[in-house]
Order: structure tokens, then sequence, then C-alpha cells
């Protein structure tokens, strides 16, 4: 946030560094996003209900070549477009099928995302601001985790992001570079040029999770519009390119789809898109302030600093001193996160889109901290460290009451408050003595330990058995009969895990005492159903949430 500078310059003039300079901060940047984007994407197995289907669905696209219709088990299934279905079939193709496979595309798309930001970081702002974006928002936790998520949001927010960049040219808030002024490009191609991949992105950002991209990016730039008064630029975003574009990138597979599939229409628009906004049919239902708490747990280490942001922040929007490209990033992610607190449905990943701009924010914020503003922002840093701190003694000395399930995340209960206590300590330090590119390279160096860290504790601990991946796995050491293997009332996280590792579609026990079954369960049937039938115990042994038992279930003579 900073005073309105002219649109032909970046609001910081870049300052020359030395070649050396250069190489060191790119290595740097190049090693937080490898870390931070692509490593331990198969540590944990899939997790949660959305994970295992959406993986079975690419790997059905993968096997069959039907890239039209989304199938799981065999069944059409309309809840997401397939941008992602057909990036994790490619990924399986190329690389086999596994967790890493189903969970790169994410993890590629959070990398273009932030690439994204740092060029927009750099326009607006400068090199300095750029540094930071590229070391703060992969670092963030709402990056890492979506990126380690075999999903549709971070595909969905990608593209909404990378959206961004056309429309700030179009909106003429990019300030011209040397060589465009030099050779004197035409606006009217520049503008041409823009249109299309603002059509692009938006039609890939469609075909990611619905009509909503229109929504968000037309509402950021409508608010902004109205704020700035630019109405006349705005129009520039309804080019004929920008519509022929979304139509040619978005359209065929609505209309394909729709054309093998009478009830695609309904089920998708109707039941996954209005009805999953406007009423709580989905059982997503949370209080208006979810979201506000979603974002400082996504910002984690840096909330501290997004909080400070905030409050420095409103100071200034009272002083009227925000330039065009800043309210851009605030009416882009603002109406994002309005958007979706107004939804009669909430999950954290809906206001992904949100966190890049906010992100881009939180970097300008850091680099433009004034002398005088500099010792609140540190005095609150060194409070967040020495309230991690607490906190950590506190799970270590009284783990069963800080904590449920304190056995299984230990790794995440000491890992998680000693690197925020971490990277927050080094920041105050470092800000302290006017440090400040200093302060943001030793706060990030502590995630490549981290990093490296999880890898070791989530092979030994109930970490790596939290999944369905290690059931599974015990099943088939077992060699339990996939044809005789029923359940009973488990999770549909559990179950749709198990069906993707089995490859199979596990059917809920009938209770039926004239057939032979085995019976995976996390109940005690044994002493109720031996009146009725022979009953053996056959347990998989481990330290997870939960214990299941598989029972062999016969007919009695």
């Amino acid at each position: 946030m900073e005073l309105p500078l002219p649109a032909q310059a970046p609001a910081n003039p870049p300052r020359k560094t030395s070649r050396i300079a250069a190489i060191l901060w790119t290595t740097l940047i190049c090693a937080t996003l490898y870390v931070c984007c692509f490593t331990r994407l198969e540590a944990v197995g899939f997790v949660g209900p959305d994970e295992p289907r959406y993986a079975w669905i690419a790997r059905d696209m993968a096997e069959s070549g039907d890239l039209i219709t989304p199938r799981l088990y065999g069944k059409p299934w309309f809840e997401k477009p397939p941008l992602y279905y057909w990036s994790a079939a490619l990924s399986f193709k190329i690389f086999g099928v596994s967790e890493s496979s189903a969970r790169l595309p994410s993890a590629l798309f959070a990398l273009l995302a932030t690439l994204a930001m740092g060029w927009l970081a750099w326009r607006f702002y400068g090199g300095e601001t750029a540094r930071w974006l590229l070391l703060l928002l992969p670092t963030s936790a709402g990056m890492i985790g979506f990126s380690h998520a075999a999903g549709t949001d971070m595909p969905f927010a990608a593209m909404i992001t990378l959206a961004m960049i056309p429309t700030a040219n179009l909106l003429g808030l990019i300030p011209r570079s040397q060589i465009e002024l030099r050779d004197r490009t035409p606006p009217l191609s520049s503008n041409v040029f823009n249109a299309i991949a603002l059509g692009l992105c938006l039609g890939l950002a469609t075909l990611a999770k619905g009509p909503a991209a229109l929504i968000l990016a037309g509402g950021g730039v409508f608010f902004f519009a109205l704020f700035t008064k630019r109405l006349r630029e705005t129009t520039r975003l309804l080019h004929p390119a920008a519509i022929a574009a979304f139509c040619v990138t978005a359209l065929p597979w609505y209309v394909l789809c729709a054309i093998r599939n009478p009830d695609f229409f309904h089920v998708f628009i109707i039941e996954h898109n209005f009805k999953r906004f406007l009423t709580p049919e989905f059982q997503h239902i949370q209080p208006f302030w979810y979201y506000a708490g979603v974002l400082l747990v996504a910002f984690l280490p840096w909330t501290p600093i997004l909080l400070w942001a905030l409050f420095a922040g409103l100071n200034r929007i009272r002083l009227n001193t925000l330039s065009p490209s800043t309210l851009l990033l605030l009416c882009w992610s603002l109406f994002c996160v309005t958007f979706f607190t107004i939804s009669r449905s909430k999950l954290p990943g809906y206001i992904l889109p949100a966190i890049p701009p906010v992100g881009l924010l939180l970097a300008r914020s850091c680099t433009s901290i004034s002398l005088v503003k500099r010792w609140p922002l540190v005095v609150s840093l060194l409070a967040f460290s020495c309230a991690w701190a607490a906190f950590l003694i506190a799970t270590l000395e009284h783990p069963e009451q800080m904590l449920r399930n304190a056995v299984a995340f230990k790794p995440v209960i000491i890992l998680v408050p000693f690197l925020c206590g971490l990277v927050n300590l080094l920041l105050a330090v470092f800000l302290a003595f006017r440090r400040r590119s200093a302060a943001v390279v030793a706060a990030v160096v502590p995630f490549f330990v981290s990093f490296w860290l999880f890898g070791i504790v989530s092979g030994f601990s109930p970490l790596s058995v939290l999944s369905s991946r290690y059931i599974a796995q015990q099943i088939q050491a077992n060699q339990i009969p996939l044809s005789l293997l029923r359940v009973d009332q488990l999770k549909r996280a559990t179950l749709y895990g198990l069906n993707f590792y089995l490859q199979t579609d596990l059917r809920e026990w009938d209770r039926n005492p004239s057939r032979e079954v085995y019976v995976l369960t996390n109940r005690m049937y044994c002493s109720v159903e031996r009146a009725e039938m022979n009953c053996d115990d056959l347990w998989i042994e481990q330290e997870r949430l939960d214990t299941f038992n598989v029972l062999h279930l016969t007919p009695k003579n």
C-alpha cells in the first residue's frame, strides 16, 4: 500500500543488484519453490473424500480414453469440470499411478500462480517486492497445503491468478517497459493479445471449477471500476477476442458433455453450483466469520505480518492514498472472500483465489516498512514467537489436554509451532537491525530443515497411516479376497480411499447370515454376531486415530 505514482514507472524503481547477488537470489527462490511445491507429495496417502475420488476419475480417464464424461465407479460424476482430471490423467500416463502423480498437477499450478504474482509484483512495485513475494507466498500454509492436494482448488485459483496479468494490462496498470517504448508496440495488437490471454485463462478456470470464474473476475473488476471511475478502460475486458478465446476454450467440453449426458445441466449447474451456493444442502455450514480464520491459518507463519499490514493499511485507506494497482488487488481478493462468505456452503478451498493477491499486498507491505512503524511490527513478531513457544511447551508437557489424538499428530504439533516461532523470531531480529532483505532470507531457511525433518518423521509416526493407504496395504498383505470383502458404516473418506487403492467399489455389508463374508469395520461385532454366524477376528494392527478390524464371518452348519 503506497502513494500513487505515475503510470509510466514502477512504484519502486528497481535497485541495481550485482550479478552475484542476482544469482544468489535466483538460487534461493528456485530452491524455495521446489521444496515447498514439489517435495513430499507422497508423504501421506490420500486424505479426505475428495482426493481419492478425483484420482479415481483421472485414472479412469487415462485407462478408458474418454475425456468427456467423468466417471466414478463406472457412473457419470458431474461434481466438477475436467481440467484437473485431464492434468492428472496425463500425469498418470507419464509417471504412473501414485499419490505424487495425482498431486503433481496441483503443484505445477501452484508454481504458475506464484510466478504470475511474482511478475505482477515486479511490474507493480519493483524487484524487492517481487523477491519477497516469491519467498513469502510459496511458504504460506495455504499454498503448501493445496499444492500437495489432488483436487480442483489449485488449478482454479491458478487460472484466476493468471487472468490478473492480462486484466492489469488491459486496464493500463502495467507500466510500459523500455523495450516496448523503444519498439513502439502498437497498443491495438497488444490489446488483442491480452484479450486472448484473458479469455484463455478464464476459459481454463471455467474448466477447472465452473462458471464461478467469471463471477469472481468480473466482480473484482466491477468494484475496481466503481471505486476508480475507470469504466472506459474496463470495457476493454469485453474485447471480442477475449469472448472468442473464452468460448473456444471452455464451451466445447460443456456442449459435448451435455449432448452425451442429458442430466448434466441439472446435476452440475443446478445442484453443484446454484444449490451449493444458495442452500445448506451439502452440509458445509460455517459461521459468517469463517473465512477470516481461514485466511489467518492460510498465511502461517506470516500471520503476524498479515495482521500488522491489515491495521497499517486501514490507516492508509482513510487517507485515500491507494494506487490503482493496489486497489485492483484489494477488490480482486475482497470480492472473492465476500462472495463465498455469503454462500450457505463454505469450505477452505473456496477462497484460495484470494490468497495470491493478498500475498502480493503482504509482500508490498513488508517492503514499505517505515522506520517509525518498524518497531510495532518487531514487537508483534516477538509476541507471536513467544506465544508459539508457550504453545509448544504446553503441548509437549500435556499433549492429551491440548490436542485430541496428540500421539497421532505428534510430529505436527512439534514442527509447526517450532517453525512458526522460529520464523517470527528471525524476522523480528533482522527487521530490528534494519536488515530487510536478510530478514526474509533468514525466515525462509527453516522451511528447508522442516521439510527434511517431516520426511523423516512421517515414515516413523502415525502420520504414515492416517489415510486409507495403510489399511489397503494390510488387506492385500493378509490376502483377503476382495470379492468377499464388505464394509460396515465406514466414513466416506476411508471408503473412497480404500476403493482407490484396492481398485474396486466396496459395498456395504447386508448382514446376510447365509453367506461367507469379510467385514471391514471399526466396531466390535463378533460378540453380537456369534449367535448366527461363526466369527473370527483378523485385526489390522496399526497406530491411527481409529482401530479397524476385519471380521471373517461364515454361516453355521
